[in-house]
């Protein structure tokens, strides 16, 4: 089988099993989000994929998330007194200390910490009686599955390639 079909195949079954997975009552319960998965799957692959690209994608999405969370808090504490400008300006300061932390090699991938900024702002801003410190541990769990599945679906395909 050619590594584009191989690829495709594997992508495809597993894209199945992870979405079932997250409908599943337990993991519902526990506020994973099959959205966050699937970005850090994608993370994955545009880290670099094989070992590297999974330990990109969980280290910097989980820093990412770590910062977003806090601008979150910000937002609502500190700098609840700049009204409608609390949360631009958190964000902002976010969004600095994500390009400040690329120089030490381990947070060198901006992009990822950003979906992972993204992603948690998505879960408290999205979801019902989310805070930003309750969707930390829903957003990193989450994370770690997409990665699990980025780093399957890439050697999967590999073994179906060589056949």
């Amino acid at each position: 089988m050619s590594s584009y079909l191989a690829l495709a195949v594997s992508v495809g079954v597993l894209a199945v099993v992870a979405t079932w997975i997250f409908f599943l009552d337990p993991v519902v319960a526990a506020h994973l989000q099959v959205w966050i998965a699937f970005i850090a799957w994608g993370c994955h692959y545009h880290s670099g994929g094989k070992f590297t690209g999974t330990t990109k994608t969980v280290v910097c999405m989980s820093f990412g998330a770590v910062v977003g969370m806090t601008a979150g808090i910000l937002a609502t504490g500190a700098l609840a007194s700049l009204g409608q400008f609390a949360a631009p300006v958190a964000v902002g300061l976010g969004a600095t200390v994500i390009c400040l932390a690329s120089k030490l090699p381990l947070l060198g991938t901006i992009p990822a910490s950003v979906y992972g900024f993204a992603s948690i702002a998505g879960l408290f801003l999205l979801g019902s009686g989310m805070s930003p410190t309750r969707a930390l541990l829903p957003t990193i769990l989450s994370i770690l599955i997409g990665a699990a599945f980025g780093y399957v679906s890439e050697a999967l395909a590999g073994a179906l390639a060589k056949r």
